[in-house]
């Protein structure tokens, strides 16, 4: 099973910008996007790709964050929300059910705007924790594909001593990290596979950071651990631009049978 996870920054760009017809040739089974920026009544069939079963939930404010979930097998179940406010009314969270294994594209909010956003966002992340830990109580699998705002170590931002204080770089934030996979279990499935420095996902507009190669790694698919030997290969894809993040594709030993 290849499952496909990309912030698009806004869907109708990223499809201006070739990103359907570079998914076409993907092989993708479960493709996750966050921050589609667009009500679904906005979009025409090329939103639709063919061959998936498409799932959209749309924050209430137009033209801001928003999920999708495009599948080839048709879910059993899809679930819009994680049932409550912030997370719902802002479109943060789709899940597909395949039997006993759920996927799920998400979107954790930025707090780089201003120190009330950072703040918003600490709050949302100590809510989502106790969600994660629920998670792993239930008698399922999980794929949680998406874009977390946040470094894990060092090694996953290249000015790591100089962004200490930014939102997204924080040891707070990190030590958040640390703890959904040390203390709660999650896995990081990348790092499963590859541990290389410097597999960035997103880079900022500014200051050529893009040409110099000055990232974040800040989009994951966090596994169940019941899923972590099935981790075959990950790869980032910079040879084309959709957005600010690249697409992060893992293949798993995994098959969702109809």
């Amino acid at each position: 099973m290849r499952v496909i996870s990309c912030n698009v920054n806004g869907i109708r760009s990223a499809e201006k910008k070739g990103f359907f017809t570079w998914l076409a040739h993907q092989r993708a089974d479960v493709v996750c996007v966050q921050e589609t920026k667009a009500q679904e009544d906005q979009l025409h069939e090329i939103f639709y790709p063919n061959g998936f079963h498409c799932y959209y939930f749309d924050a209430i404010k137009k033209g801001y964050s928003g999920v999708a979930i495009f599948c080839k097998r048709e879910p059993d179940k899809i679930t819009r929300g994680l049932g409550w406010e912030r997370a719902d009314t802002e479109g943060r969270y789709i899940q597909a059910d395949f039997g006993k294994i759920s996927i799920a594209s998400f979107y954790l909010p930025s707090g780089s705007a201003s120190e009330e956003r950072h703040h918003a966002k600490l709050k949302f992340m100590d809510q989502l924790y106790a969600e994660l830990k629920k998670m792993r109580r239930r008698q399922r699998e999980y794929i949680l594909c998406g874009d977390w705002n946040t470094v894990h170590k060092e090694i996953d931002i290249k000015n790591f001593k100089g962004n200490q204080k930014n939102s997204g770089c924080t040891p707070q934030e990190r030590q958040w990290i640390d703890d959904l996979f040390n203390k709660v279990g999650w896995v990081d499935a990348f790092r499963e596979v590859d541990a290389r420095a410097e597999q960035y996902t997103w880079w900022s507009n500014r200051g050529q950071a893009r040409a110099k190669n000055v990232g974040w790694r800040i989009d994951y698919q966090i596994i169940s651990p019941g899923l972590k030997d099935t981790v075959q290969k990950a790869a980032v894809y910079t040879e084309s631009w959709f957005s600010d993040h690249t697409p992060l594709t893992i293949d798993y030993a995994i098959e969702l049978k109809d």
